[in-house]
């Protein structure tokens, strides 16, 4: 469940979270009634305490005192909002509902009935690989990842997974116990387990690798579950050890309801900009298909990759500019420490969104052609006095050996190696790749027009997350997220050829 209640709180994470997410609950209460010119007030509604105990927020009556202890000068503020949702149910709708245990269970009973193709992912990261499945019908039945902020997100992105099958910690130890986890045939496994042993490719097999065991865990996974379709994705550098890759997917041996399962492989490198994302993002995608499923289907991974080379063909290519539009103009805070600071001028976490009916046609794809009346996670970052005057001297395309910046490039005795840690992105260009890097500096992917770095919020446009996907945690972590992550219209593309095949008749 979202909540955990307040009594059971335990670790400083779990505390940090319950704060955020009283934090997020009032503001989106504040900006409905921003957008529809309301004032945020109401009386003590009856039934108040069985709300938060169906939110989650407190087990009985008597958690009431724990919570006021907990929040203290912000109780009243949030027992405000929960007051004006009680008052005014029919009026908010759905505005909240992620934010309620009751409602949640209600919304994976749902899911549970409706069925759909199975899948797992692993290393899920904010959720993009499982997002652009989910979109084309798949259902997650585990998802997992070691990092808790992700996992976070995650959890509130993707309200249709029971909290028990999202599991933080280690792969290693799902593997463990997976049958606990997993009672069901699992049609596809999704993954990018990094994978650090290039340099040592040419003297040993990378799974032997030690630095590469995440990936070895990632390979017993599937050894596990035999799911029918396995996509692994990667960066371009592990195409030095393609091969050894293929040679561990096709030696595996896996026995199963009496049957023994192989697997064959192939991999490609694709490109997102050809999915219609609006960033050149080069991964290397490996495509595992269950040798049964090859026969019955009559499918290889040569002909899923086939089919999603066509499904790329003639297909709209869209710039920086697409994803940059119809967004709130901001300027980047010049005092340190402001970033978790929402402000008018600098942006704010949760915001109104004023160009909900622009005609835009990227954000109509990435969206899904809903429109959406909140902007989450749209807010600059603090830019010091000096790199201030350099986003301001380049123009689009420049770097940091521009000449124009060479008087106070701090780097500048340095740029055989820190070339592009200033750049200007280009507005008539697909973006140039979204990193994590980029949760330590911004430099690098400096707005077109406005003397700033991307928001995170303008980092997931071009990743091709909707707007309404809402990235929790501390500010700099959310382009951590956002970097890794699979673009969403990217995953969406080859889930649908993946589908396609796995739904194909039987030859």
């Amino acid at each position: 469940m979202i909540f955990k209640a307040v009594g059971r709180l335990r670790s400083k994470g779990e505390k940090a979270f319950f704060t955020e997410q009283i934090q997020v609950y009032r503001r989106l209460v504040e900006v409905f009634c921003e957008k529809n010119g309301l004032e945020l007030k109401a009386e003590e509604q009856e039934g108040y305490a069985a709300e938060l105990i169906d939110m989650g927020v407190i087990e009985d009556e008597e958690g009431l005192g724990e919570l006021k202890t907990f929040l203290g000068a912000d109780y009243g503020r949030f027992q405000e909002a929960v007051n004006f949702v009680i008052a005014n149910g029919s009026l908010v709708e759905d505005l909240v509902d992620k934010l309620s245990n009751a409602k949640r269970r209600l919304r994976q009973s749902a899911a549970e009935r409706e069925g759909g193709l199975s899948l797992v992912d692993f290393f899920c990261g904010a959720g993009g690989l499982s997002l652009g499945f989910a979109q084309e019908g798949f259902r997650v039945r585990l998802a997992n990842d070691i990092e808790d902020v992700c996992v976070q997100t995650y959890k509130y992105n993707h309200p249709e997974l029971p909290s028990c099958k999202l599991i933080q910690g280690d792969i290693k130890e799902i593997l463990d116990d997976i049958g606990s986890y997993i009672d069901r045939d699992i049609d596809v496994v999704v993954g990018g387990p990094p994978c650090q042993g290039f340099s040592e490719a040419n003297r040993q097999r990378v799974i032997d690798e030690p630095r590469n065991k995440l990936y070895k865990y990632f390979v017993g996974a599937v050894e596990r579950i035999a799911p029918k379709v396995v996509v692994m994705e990667n960066v371009k550098g592990m195409l030095k050890v393609a091969g050894q890759v293929v040679e561990d997917y096709e030696r595996l041996r896996i026995h199963k309801g009496g049957k023994v399962y192989s697997y064959k492989v192939d991999y490609q490198i694709l490109n997102s900009q050809d999915f219609g994302v609006a960033q050149s993002r080069e991964r290397l995608i490996y495509i595992a298909v269950r040798d049964d499923v090859v026969r019955e289907k009559g499918i290889s991974p040569a002909d899923i990759f086939a089919g999603i080379r066509e499904e790329c063909q003639g297909g709209r290519r869209y710039i920086l500019m697409d994803a940059l539009k119809d967004i709130k103009p901001l300027e980047a805070p010049r005092i340190k420490n402001q970033n978790e600071i929402d402000s008018p001028v600098s942006g704010k976490k949760i915001d109104v969104n004023h160009f909900e009916d622009s005609e835009n046609e990227y954000l109509d794809k990435i969206n899904q052609g809903r429109k959406i009346p909140y902007v989450f996670n749209h807010k600059a970052r603090y830019c010091s006095d000096v790199n201030y005057e350099i986003y301001r001297r380049l123009e689009q395309g420049d770097d940091a050996t521009n000449e124009k910046v060479r008087d106070i490039m701090p780097y500048a005795h340095r740029n055989h190696c820190f070339k592009d840690k200033y750049y200007k992105l280009y507005a008539d260009r697909p973006c140039r790749t979204i990193t994590a890097h980029l949760k330590m500096d911004c430099h690098s992917h400096i707005h077109p027009y406005q003397v700033r770095a991307l928001t995170p919020r303008e980092a997931a446009r071009v990743q091709s997350f909707p707007d309404d996907y809402l990235f929790w945690g501390a500010y700099l972590k959310t382009y951590m997220q956002i970097g890794n992550a699979v673009p969403v219209m990217m995953a969406r593309g080859i889930a649908r050829v993946v589908r396609e095949c796995l739904e194909r008749q039987g030859e």
